[in-house]
């Protein structure tokens, strides 16, 4: 009989002592909400390729891949050697350098709207930043944001995160009246809700693949019609690349859906592994957060942070970039297994299941609650979460297979056929061990 706890606490003796130890420091044990699962989150030593390694040696089949930013796996050689090159020289400068000039060179070219380019150590930063920059440069205060839409953990977007999606996210968050949530993917839902705000909207902030709400894809209209109301109204249109950028083509995901947008936010895949946050816009939008010769009232106050552009993460998305650009083949091979993986696994669950996602993006839904489609985080969110956590976990357990419990899976340049082969494999024991 399955005990996919019992095998789970045998094979990670250490990490049980490592993580018990890690609950004493930290608050509850982890540094990043989402990390900690039942009954301890193993405790990794090393990775490399498309494996994690814990410290009780225990290898796994990575497929949360560092919050989805490992296009290329973990510690690969040209990364890795390029790192080490910029430590003989120096990690942290504090000032301009030369590594910063060639990742925005890089980024310039292949993202249309990013006529000006400001960094910071993390996506929570770039998305605060874009929201202010979006009150200053239009005089107003209210930002929407689309039901589950997750932009971090900056105040001035901590709201409609989870379901239910009517209840605040967090104690502590204030002006929360200036934050409105829309209904993705539901245009004439979601124009009635701007249209009654639309003398103070500012700008609304839309990622074009939910990550966290459920890796749904927006539909092209639906983005269309959002911008083409923000424009008329004078207000701006944010998108929220951070996860999509670099993930299915070598550039933004906005240029293949006809958009302009005013700003896009980008982070994980850019930065190569290492902390990063990405805003970027037009010239005209970007110009306000230039504080020369302007007043306190005249500016959109926008750092960035002690460690923005520093040269090792600058260096590490650079070369991370380059070889996206001259192995664009990359994009074909982990796009190609994304859709075997999901039609692979929507024969193996059947009508059990839902799968969603967009090229080497996927998420399995155990489907309940009459759901039939999945096209919001509303009907995401009426799935069983439950029997998801209990799949992802058992084959954390049982077949080596790590997902984040819960959560999307994202494919690099190290999986393989046979890896996908592996998991339909293990997805077709799990649903079988339930009859």
């Amino acid at each position: 009989m399955m005990n996919p706890i019992s095998d789970y606490q045998k094979k990670t003796r250490n990490s049980a002592k490592l993580f018990a130890r890690s609950k004493k420091l930290h608050v509850n044990g982890v540094s990043h909400n989402i990390r900690f699962y039942e009954p301890y989150p193993f405790v990794v030593k090393k990775s490399k390729g498309k494996n994690l390694v814990d410290v009780d040696g225990n290898k796994f089949v990575d497929y949360w891949n560092g919050h989805w930013s490992l296009i290329l796996g973990h510690a690969p050689k040209k990364v890795k050697d390029s790192l080490k090159k910029q430590i003989e020289n120096g990690w942290m400068y504090g000032t301009v350098n030369d590594q910063t000039i060639k990742l925005s060179d890089i980024i310039s070219k292949s993202v249309p709207v990013a006529e000006k380019i400001r960094y910071v150590t993390s996506g929570t930063e770039a998305t605060m930043y874009a929201v202010r920059l979006a009150r200053s440069v239009t005089g107003k205060k209210i930002i929407a944001k689309v039901d589950g839409g997750w932009h971090g953990y900056t105040s001035d977007l901590l709201k409609s995160v989870n379901w239910p999606f009517s209840e605040s996210e967090s104690s502590g968050v204030l002006n929360e009246e200036k934050i409105i949530s829309i209904p993705y993917n539901d245009l004439e839902g979601s124009l009635k809700i701007l249209k009654k705000f639309s003398k103070d909207l500012a700008g609304v902030i839309i990622e074009p693949v939910l990550g966290g709400g459920g890796c749904i894809p927006a539909t092209k209209e639906y983005l269309k019609g959002i911008q083409e109301f923000v424009h008329k109204n004078n207000s701006l249109f944010i998108l929220d690349e951070i996860v999509t950028g670099f993930r299915f083509r070598f550039g933004c995901l906005y240029p293949t859906m006809k958009l302009d947008p005013d700003i896009v936010t980008l982070g994980k895949i850019v930065g190569g592994g290492m902390a990063i946050g990405v805003m970027c816009g037009k010239k005209e939008i970007m110009q306000y957060a230039d504080t020369k010769g302007k007043k306190k009232s005249e500016r959109s106050y926008v750092g960035g942070g002690t460690f923005s552009a520093n040269p090792a993460s600058m260096i590490a998305g650079y070369v991370t970039l380059l070889e996206l650009k001259r192995n664009n083949s990359i994009y074909s091979k982990i796009n190609e297994l994304g859709d075997f993986a999901r039609k692979e696994l929507g024969k193996t669950f059947g009508d059990k299941v839902i799968l969603t996602g967009k090229g080497s993006l996927f998420m399995t839904h155990f489907v309940k609650n009459g759901i039939t489609e999945i096209t919001n985080s509303t009907q995401a969110a009426k799935c069983d979460s439950l029997m998801l956590q209990k799949y992802h976990f058992t084959m954390i357990a049982q077949n080596g297979i790590f997902f984040l419990p819960g959560k999307l899976g994202a494919i690099s340049a190290a999986h393989s056929k046979r890896d996908i082969n592996n998991l339909v494999e293990a997805s077709e024991f799990f649903i079988n061990s339930k009859k």
